[in-house]
């Protein structure tokens, strides 16, 4: 196999789906498609098709558009194979770097109802996230031709609203949890601030 990063092999997966596409398609293509559960760079994509054409793995192809020449880009027989053999790989999960379950993790040392605020927070998100995702269901037709990725595309978007909805029931009981604590905290607070202070 050749050396490929993983942006060419986002970039090689995408065009095994549609062929012919511009740089600028294939961005559109990651943000509306593997952009929801995979960060690409998107400075690296221009580098990436450079290179994934010096090894022949795609190969430009030059079209005419509404009057305007244009430079796309095509999945090769070669770039086809080692598609299929990086798929057969294991995959490999990279630790992952969350910033709110960082801080969520130090809580007790942030001021009263930073957790709180931060957990309603990432509740909405995942509100806006599982809306967007059955969205994207529901404009699936479902009279469409036949297509050998749907299944594929829909057990990924399943796996993503799963995730997400068992994200908000946690985040419903971390409320509480959370709810609970502040009001311990702010007893233990009253009483501090109301009893006398005893000289030894």
């Amino acid at each position: 196999m050749l050396e490929v990063n993983q942006t060419g092999y986002v970039l090689l997966g995408l065009l095994s789906v549609q062929p012919n596409l511009s740089g600028y398609a294939l961005r559109k293509g990651v943000q509306q498609s593997v952009g929801y559960f995979w960060g690409e760079s998107y400075g690296q994509i221009y580098p990436s098709l450079k290179k994934l054409t010096a090894q022949k793995l795609i190969e430009p192809v030059n079209t005419e558009r509404a009057g305007r020449k244009r430079q796309e880009y095509a999945i090769t027989e070669a770039g086809r194979a080692q598609l299929r053999a990086w798929l057969a790989l294991p995959f490999h999960n990279d630790p992952p770097r969350n910033e709110f379950l960082l801080k969520l993790f130090f809580a007790q040392q942030a001021g009263p109802g930073v957790a709180l605020a931060h957990v309603q927070d990432v509740q909405e998100r995942n509100r806006r996230m599982l809306e967007t995702l059955e969205k994207i269901e529901a404009s699936v037709p479902k009279d469409a031709p036949p297509n050998p990725n749907m299944p594929y595309w829909m057990l990924t978007l399943g796996l993503g609203k799963a995730l997400t909805a068992a994200a908000l029931e946690w985040g419903e009981q971390a409320l509480k949890t959370l709810a609970r604590l502040e009001e311990t905290k702010g007893v233990q607070r009253r009483a501090n601030e109301t009893s006398p202070v005893t000289r030894h």
